[in-house]
């Protein structure tokens, strides 16, 4: 077997796996039962990358996939490295204007979608590069003899992969074979140590990038990776008991919905060793951990940069409800930096960079948002943090998610974190809203379990932080925007036309 730090690309680890397991279980898709061994994956995405290029798919073309998370999504994507093409995910969700906006943009040449996608896509093609739009189905029906024949190299690109877009318009991350190996290689070979003896799983959408790194973990440690067909709060670890997982990661707000949901008696019957998430409620890690009976860790990433940071085991205990998000793995490099990118003093905040192997070559078509990401030498992630003196990074808030009322700097994430305190609040998100008189005054949006009113949960907030924290503007709704990644889609929020409460006034707007 070729060892795992030799292998640079997908196309050798997919071809590693099957010849290594070739009849162990690969991929479980829960929805439709589908089970798929490692000998079947390498097999069905070479008859895949037989009919595409068969179509005229060729080196360097950028390939558009939009489908829910079914079996064809993952072969299409290692057909495409066996290729040497490139896989443009579109989110299912998108419609005219954003689906517009992927494709254009990626210059992608044809598109492969579930038939529920292809009206729509078929519609926008005119103003896009599409030049075709196909079915599975149609991939399937005539497959040429053979097999694709291609030497990948770790630099080169295999994905074109759009940033969740919390402000702005999504941007191309152009992501390398090497990118997804550095990502997978640390989680064998460091914490959580995935092996064949694990069972993993994913309930996110394809078209992020989370399903992805799962599949390329599984090919790279022989552990079957199960794909739910989204994530549902109320049926999530029925499901995690079902299929006998080991190990999962989640992020955003799903620890905060799995933990809203009743208790049960089987909440400790799983066979769980370990939890890796993304943005833990500081305020809720010990609660989720007494919960299950099991370690969440955290870990820091972006689809920029891939696996950047992890807590280990040796930290976890000593870091439960810090806001730690770990140290760099073996790959990073972390400094925190002021504004004019010099080093700050360990344990003053600053801007979190990054620098390592095996990240984003940069924005697809845009080299001056290339340029400004990493300007330095570093990358520049838009995340403020501190480093203590043992060189594990703590987590402050958004560079671009503070909020600047009356000369006092107010992190956003503080007072979302105090809001989830109150049992009635269900989901929260603040904002900054424009001010003549203080700059900026706060905003909070919340979704609410049961009834509460504005002037409690502001009455509430006053027990928790500082008068000044303490928003003035409430909005009530049912449910709040969310990016692919489980985060709060901040930039909608501003442009909700939604009746708010200014406290100050006692009136609703």
């Amino acid at each position: 077997m070729i060892a795992l730090g030799q292998v640079d690309d997908l196309v050798t680890l997919v071809r590693r796996a099957a010849r290594t397991w070739p009849d162990r279980v690969a991929w479980i898709f829960d929805e439709t039962s589908a089970r798929l061994t490692f000998a079947d994956v390498d097999r069905e995405s070479d008859r895949l990358a037989l009919a595409l290029g068969d179509l005229g798919v060729k080196r360097g073309d950028r390939v558009a996939v939009m489908m829910r998370n079914e079996p064809a999504f993952p072969l299409l994507w290692l057909a495409l490295a066996k290729l040497a093409a490139v896989l443009v995910p579109v989110n299912i969700n998108y419609r005219e204007l954003d689906g517009c906006h992927v494709l254009r943009q990626s210059g992608a040449r044809f598109a492969v979608a579930a038939p529920e996608f292809v009206e729509l896509l078929e519609e926008i093609a005119p103003a896009t590069t599409l030049e075709r739009v196909l079915t599975v189905d149609e991939l399937a029906s005539s497959v040429p003899e053979g097999a694709p024949t291609f030497m990948a190299t770790g630099e080169l690109p295999v994905n074109i992969q759009y940033t969740s877009g919390t402000t702005g318009a999504p941007k191309g991350c152009v992501l390398p074979h090497r990118y997804w190996l550095t990502l997978v290689r640390g989680l064998v070979t460091e914490f959580p140590k995935i092996s064949a003896r694990d069972t993993i799983l994913t309930a996110q959408p394809f078209h992020y990038i989370d399903p992805q790194w799962n599949v390329a973990l599984g090919l790279a440690a022989g552990a079957p990776l199960v794909v739910l067909d989204r994530f549902h709060p109320s049926t999530f670890w029925s499901k995690v008991r079902q299929y006998e997982v080991t190990w999962f990661y989640c992020l955003g707000l799903m620890p905060v919905l799995l933990l809203r949901q009743p208790e049960s008696p089987k909440d400790g019957d799983h066979n769980v060793r370990a939890i890796s998430a993304s943005a833990i409620p500081r305020d809720l890690h010990a609660a989720l951990e007494k919960r299950w009976g099991v370690p969440w860790y955290e870990a820091f990433g972006m689809t920029e940069t891939g696996g950047d940071l992890r807590v280990s085991e040796m930290d976890h205990d000593e870091l439960v409800g810090t806001g730690c998000v770990g140290t760099p793995t073996r790959d990073r490099e972390a400094m925190i930096v002021d504004e004019a990118g010099h080093p700050v003093p360990r344990g003053e905040t600053g801007e979190l960079v990054l620098r390592g192997i095996g990240m984003m070559h940069g924005y697809h078509d845009d080299p001056e948002a290339t340029a400004r990401a990493f300007r330095g030498g570093w990358f520049h992630t838009g995340d403020l943090a501190s480093m203590d003196d043992r060189g594990r990074v703590f987590y402050v808030g958004r560079t671009k998610d503070m909020i600047r009322r009356s000369g006092e700097n107010i992190s956003a994430d503080e007072v979302e974190r105090a809001l989830l305190h109150h049992p009635a609040v269900r989901l929260a998100a603040v904002i900054a809203e424009p001010d003549e008189l203080r700059g900026e005054e706060v905003r909070a949006f919340v979704v609410l379990n049961e009834a509460a009113t504005p002037d409690e949960l502001a009455e509430f907030c006053a027990t928790k932080l500082a008068y000044f924290k303490v928003p003035r503007y409430w909005t009530v709704t049912e449910s709040l925007p969310l990016t692919p990644s489980e985060r709060v889609a901040k930039g909608e929020l501003a442009s909700w036309n939604l009746p708010r409460y200014d406290r100050v006034s006692a009136q609703w707007e």
